[in-house]
């Protein structure tokens, strides 16, 4: 086992490389409109913020998941899920999406920004499914 202390050792930690790259992306690009039919007919992964504030992360895989999702259904389903809710509009839900070539890169960037956000959402509903 390296010596932690040696100063010659080194370990790349590829979660945050990929973590720092994902965040920047994805801060840097618009926010639209949360709505059905929002977002492209590809994989990728979404944040929803309410009031400004970025409360869930999620991905849409069409290739690796049994629900075959794009973004566009994904966030659809969203979209359709927060207009049957009373204490919030789906005007007040503002969304930002990030596309990948390869599916592999949907779950890495998930988890990437899961781990960076800690969003609310996420965390309410892992919870009442624990």
């Amino acid at each position: 086992m390296p010596d932690s202390c040696d100063p010659h050792h080194f370990n790349f930690d590829l979660d945050r490389g990929i973590r720092a790259q994902v965040v920047e992306k994805l801060e840097s690009g618009p926010q639209y409109p949360l709505s059905r039919g929002a977002g492209p007919n590809d994989s990728g992964i979404y944040a929803l913020y309410y009031k400004d504030k970025l409360v869930y992360v999620g991905k849409a895989s069409k290739g690796m998941t049994k629900s075959k999702r794009s973004l566009r259904a994904r966030l659809s389903e969203h979209a359709a899920k927060i207009e049957g809710r009373r204490n919030i509009a789906v005007a007040e839900i503002k969304v930002r999406y990030l596309t990948f070539e390869s599916e592999w890169w949907v779950f890495a960037a998930e988890f990437a920004l899961m781990a960076h956000y800690r969003p609310q959402w996420n965390e309410t509903c892992s919870k009442a499914t624990a």
